[in-house]
């Protein structure tokens, strides 16, 4: 009797069988990760002003707007994956100064096309507390953006 040589055609079904399972678990994931990256460019960006706005405030009381005080156009401050960011505000007294970055709406992962992540600075006590909030589903945010408030020394 001869000895088998090679694999049986069950044996390779099995196995692709196998991959296939292993693809349908691992490739959302992949994706959700994608995005997550991709949301940490806005978080990046936004962030960037902080410091900037915190001035502004500490100077005069009042939240910049983009194109005043240093900061630039909101167009001007874009990435690969970000259309642009704003500042705004009311006043920290009367809700706040935003940061906000928006996302592209093409060319992006599908679950924040259009999304926004949404900086809020508030002031007590000479304190600035920095709250993140985002129109996007919590598991594409970054880690840094849980929804809470973070006391910075800006």
């Amino acid at each position: 009797m001869n000895a088998q040589k090679g694999f049986t055609l069950i044996e390779l079904m099995i196995v692709v069988a196998i991959i296939g399972i292993l693809a349908a678990i691992a490739i959302p994931a992949y994706q959700d990760y994608i995005a997550r990256a991709q949301m940490s460019e806005a978080m990046t960006l936004a962030s960037g002003l902080k410091g900037a706005v915190a001035e502004v405030y500490s100077q005069d009381g009042s939240c910049p707007a983009n194109g005043a005080n240093g900061i630039a156009a909101a167009s001007a401050i874009s990435g690969q994956y970000v259309t642009s960011v704003t500042t705004a505000g009311t006043g920290v007294s009367t809700g706040g100064c935003t940061i906000t970055a928006l996302m592209k709406s093409s060319g992006v992962s599908t679950g924040i096309q259009g999304k926004n992540l949404v900086l809020t600075m508030t002031n007590a006590g000479g304190s600035n507390t920095w709250a993140c909030t985002s129109n996007a589903e919590q598991k594409y945010l970054p880690k840094a953006c849980t929804g809470s408030a973070t006391t910075t020394s800006t």
